[in-house]
């Protein structure tokens, strides 16, 4: 396993907005010694019902930003959503700050450019995004320094993004009482998927996890934070004694039984193309429905 500059002496302050339409988490996260902050997973309204996109949530974080006189330097994403729009362009339009993304953009890029019959002119190498991290790499919020971690099997795209004694699961891992996300997306891999989680869980006990997603499983309160020790312990899915056979089981069974993310046509055109919208050759924001693609 690649060795990760894990510093659990810094304690970064987070800020956490909850998107009740989409069940998403995003985050600003400030560096403890400065100004400098990043936002992690941010989300775009869409009433797909209307074609109108707004950007409410978005609004909230960069008062937020504004208000505690903020300097954004960077806004992750955690892998390419399925089930939310970003709103990263909006917010750097806004205030600045590079947008990145895992590498693994390009397989997701290759594989959605057919199934959305995108033309030449949609570029799959990535370039739409400021930065593509790899697995191990660095990168400095303020006087902190970040590292995002490879963890394949949701989508190829996935990364936990850690800071100081915070990790940004994304899609990784739910709350332990919702274990963990689908993994037969194109890309996908239960058995990968299990192997990134126990390099999240190989991190400190007492490394803190903030979720991209809860549903509040069997009514209970909306929650967004947990621990490596937590989730070692109790996660439904992977926690305990389950083995990576268990989990593979489970993982394909359930699977099978999911429909498709409400939202999954207008996300993965938007979001692999970093937050931006296409366009038709009039340059007028168009969305495309792929029948029976995918």
């Amino acid at each position: 396993m690649t060795s990760y500059p894990v510093n659990m002496d810094i304690t970064p302050e987070v800020e956490a907005f909850f998107d009740e339409p989409t069940n998403t988490i995003s985050y600003v996260v400030k560096d403890p010694t400065s100004d400098s902050c990043a936002i992690i997973d941010s989300v775009m309204d869409l009433d797909y019902a209307a074609g109108r996109i707004t950007h409410v949530s978005a609004d909230r974080m960069i008062d937020f930003v504004i208000h505690h006189g903020l300097k954004l330097e960077w806004i992750i994403e955690t892998h390419v959503h399925a089930d939310h729009l970003s709103a990263a362009p909006y917010i750097q339009q806004e205030l600045g700050g590079k947008i990145g993304v895992g590498e693994g953009i390009m397989v997701i890029q290759e594989t959605f450019g057919k199934i959305f019959n995108e033309g030449t002119e949609f570029q799959r190498d990535g370039s739409q995004f400021d930065a593509l991290f790899k697995d191990g790499d660095t990168y400095s919020i303020g006087n902190m320094q970040a590292f995002a971690m490879f963890t394949p099997g949701h989508t190829p795209a996935c990364m936990v993004h850690v800071m100081g004694n915070v990790a940004f699961a994304g899609d990784t891992l739910f709350m332990p009482d919702g274990g963990s996300a689908r993994a037969d997306f194109p890309g996908g891999d239960a058995g990968v998927l299990y192997d990134s989680i126990m390099s999240v869980l190989s991190l400190p006990d007492e490394m803190r996890l903030f979720m991209c997603h809860d549903y509040g499983p069997n009514g209970r309160t909306i929650a967004w934070e947990t621990s490596v020790a937590e989730q070692k312990a109790s996660n439904i899915h992977v926690g305990g004694d389950k083995t990576k056979e268990d989990f593979v089981k489970f993982r394909t069974e359930r699977d099978a039984q999911l429909a498709m993310p409400k939202l999954i046509i207008p996300s993965l055109q938007v979001n692999m193309r970093a937050g931006e919208v296409p366009t038709d050759e009039d340059g007028n924001p168009m969305l495309k429905v792929p029948v029976n693609g995918l």
